[in-house]
């Protein structure tokens, strides 16, 4: 058998047939799933439990920096949002390229080792500190490019469209001058890092992010959905509600309400956060079969409010997760988050069960169908023809010894946390083994050596 070929041995398997016992996966040269078999004998890599892997569909790596640097009270009596936005615009005063570089790698290596295979990165951070752009308009863009090389991870590129400070078209200001963009200049770097990922077209994609309805003008907005062409287009939306206000003066529409009424919402779209939502929209978006990128970790956070799941989820609402601002990089956390979010809201339990499925089954099923959608990823299952983006849990914990099939993801979403991710591979290539990424030394020094000269300049 070539090197290129890989064979996965597990002893149970959630495939597109449900659970299987002795289940043999083979995988071809390019990533892809060849067969999947079972009642097979051991052979090649042998693992516990195997699960198709989750796509992480929104991520600002830039902000793993700060994890943990925010907790502090700010000025305001009510610190908000605003408040912590106010310290991530200062923080921006300082990353060079080769800090947000280290930094993503970090993210990345932090998010394989949880559980996801691939990252839809939201990425905004494009000039110097000073709005110039660099010699090479998408030089940030090829450090993501760079990044996702040495971690392994699969990469979606989402370079963010931003225009303007507010509603009003005022000018960007402070930290937002990295970010801002005309129509014209942002096509240019979109089409650079269109160039900078086509080598890579097997493990990358390129997709594009109008940062929100604040930022981007109506004809930006549609001008930006042309560019596009059918591929993922990513926006906040309705995150807090000082943005709803905002929105509300100047359109006399909510949020969702108003992209419901000026765009044509499809399969294509994923709208990042929409924690404010009336009841109306959250059952016209679900009816859209538009993505919703939920954050739990992060929407929790930063106080952003409850996604109203239960609306959503009896419309048949499409929604993936993310790690958003990557202040705590754990994927079972992110759905007992969500999870735990309704029942604190509605004052109920199991909410996303289902007679035939488990909360934690329902949960994960839900979250990998979404975020292979938000990415178009040819991911999210066990099945011939799939890439394989897999992990696998160990099934020698003591977490597993009273459970079994869907209480495998009861167990590890609800009573165990990430240390029970035992391998995973992205596009075929098994980037981490035994629990640990492959490259977790290099990628950890190359982020401390960053972060400590950086905090040098803070």
């Amino acid at each position: 058998m070539s090197e290129s070929h890989k064979v996965i041995w597990a002893e149970h398997a959630l495939t597109e047939n449900g659970w299987q016992k002795d289940v043999c996966v083979e995988i071809d040269s390019q990533g892809t799933i060849a067969t999947v078999s079972a009642e097979q004998k051991p052979k090649g890599t042998q693992v516990g439990i195997l699960l198709p892997a989750m796509a992480n569909l929104h991520s600002h790596a830039f902000q793993r920096a700060m994890a943990g640097m925010t907790e502090t009270r700010g000025p305001d009596p009510k610190d908000s949002f605003w408040s912590w936005r106010k310290l991530m615009y200062g923080f921006l005063q300082h990353i060079s390229p080769d800090d947000a570089e280290a930094i993503a790698a970090f993210g990345q290596m932090e998010m394989l080792e949880s559980g996801y295979a691939s990252v839809g990165e939201f990425h905004y951070l494009h000039h110097q500190i000073d709005g110039t752009p660099y010699m090479q308009c998408a030089e940030m863009c090829e450090r993501l490019v760079s990044a996702a090389n040495t971690s392994g991870i699969g990469l979606s590129l989402l370079p963010v469209l931003y225009e303007q400070g507010g509603c009003d078209g005022r000018a960007l200001k402070d930290g937002q001058l990295r970010f801002g963009n005309s129509f014209d200049a942002f096509e240019k770097l979109y089409n650079d890092a269109h160039r900078l990922i086509r080598p890579f077209s097997r493990t990358m994609s390129l997709g594009l992010a109008p940062h929100s309805l604040r930022a981007v003008s109506a004809p930006t907005l549609s001008n930006a959905v042309q560019l596009a062409k059918g591929g993922p287009i990513h926006i906040h939306v309705a995150e807090q509600e000082a943005e709803v206000q905002e929105l509300k003066a100047a359109t006399n529409a909510r949020p969702v309400e108003w992209l419901l009424d000026n765009q044509e919402l499809n399969s294509s779209w994923c709208l990042i956060h929409a924690t404010q939502m009336e009841p109306f929209e959250a059952e016209q978006l679900a009816k859209t079969r538009a993505a919703v990128g939920l954050c739990p970790i992060t929407e929790s956070n930063l106080g952003d409010g409850i996604f109203d799941g239960v609306a959503f989820q009896r419309n048949n609402g499409v929604f993936g997760i993310g790690t958003d601002s990557n202040i705590r990089i754990s994927l079972s956390e992110e759905l007992r988050t969500l999870e735990y979010s309704q029942r604190l809201q509605h004052k109920g339990r199991a909410i996303y069960a289902q007679s035939a499925r488990s909360n934690g089954r329902m949960l994960y099923d839900a979250a990998l169908k979404g975020g292979a959608q938000a990415l178009q990823r040819n991911s999210g299952a066990i099945a011939t023809g799939r890439q394989a983006d897999l992990l696998a849990l160990d099934k020698s914990s003591a977490n597993f010894i009273a459970v079994e099939e869907d209480q495998w993801l009861d167990a590890w979403i609800f009573a165990a946390d990430d240390s029970l991710v035992s391998d995973v591979w992205s596009v075929g290539a098994h980037v981490v083994i035994d629990g640990q990424h492959i490259k977790r030394e290099e990628i950890a020094a190359r982020y401390k050596a960053s972060m400590t000269a950086l905090m040098q300049k803070l």
